[in-house]
């Protein structure tokens, strides 16, 4: 791997998990790519999942952080949809 660029894993739940078929994904960016920037990827992807962006919520290894923080190598990364229940 070059020093341009990093790799994280991306856990899927809900909507997300639906969408792809999958629990996981591993992606590359750029270092020091803000975690929004994997949402942004996601929804390139499947823009279907728009409805969710605004009420999605970031995790990097098992910490809630705001959209901003930067990635890192290794890094793992869960976006966390609205969980309906009662």
């Amino acid at each position: 791997m070059s020093d341009s660029t990093i790799t994280i894993i991306v856990k899927l739940f809900a909507a997300y998990q639906e969408a792809y078929g999958l629990s996981e994904l591993s992606l590359n960016f750029p270092p020091q790519t803000p975690v929004k920037a994997v949402l942004d990827n996601l929804l390139k992807e499947h823009p279907e999942l728009e409805q969710w962006r605004s009420v999605t919520r970031f995790g990097i290894n098992f910490q809630f952080v705001d959209s901003d923080t930067p990635l890192k190598d290794g890094d793992e990364v869960v976006l966390i949809p609205p969980v309906s229940g009662g």
